[in-house]
């Protein structure tokens, strides 16, 4: 198992837009009131098991972090989601009108566009490569 942490501003809008606006399924919400914070995960749906990697959701424990909510790479994509469905889920982004940064472009492995999450964090949406197209200049 991996979990790779997102700083975020609230666990509860977070969930909401992973799950409703990336379709991400909620993997586990613990609380940690010693701490006064909560384990948040939350995954691609249908990875098909449960050995994977998974994103922690991470409020800022101090206000020093707080800076890097949204900008925790210095602006560099920060994540990649390899998707089977790339048209489905192109349009799904626009649908909830998520802003796309970069339109789908053809590389040697894949279709990829890239998008804000809710805070500004860029990600790459890459699909697999459609036979025929020819790669793009990156």
């Amino acid at each position: 198992m991996l979990h790779v942490a997102l700083v975020v501003r609230d666990y509860d809008e977070a969930i909401a837009w992973f799950t409703e606006v990336l379709d991400f399924e909620l993997v586990e919400d613990t609380p940690i009131p010693e701490q006064g914070k909560r384990w948040v995960r939350v995954r691609p749906r249908g990875e098909g098991n449960t050995v994977g990697t998974d994103v922690l959701l991470a409020r800022p424990s101090n206000p020093g972090q707080e800076a890097f909510i949204g900008n925790q790479t210095g602006g560099r994509v920060t994540f990649f989601l390899g998707t089977d469905d790339f048209a489905r889920d192109h349009a799904r982004l626009r649908a909830h009108g998520v802003r796309i940064v970069r339109e789908p472009q053809m590389f040697p492995y894949g279709e990829v566009a890239v998008f804000e999450d809710l805070y500004g964090n860029l990600w790459d949406l890459i699909g697999p490569v459609r036979s025929g197209d020819e790669p793009s200049e990156r």
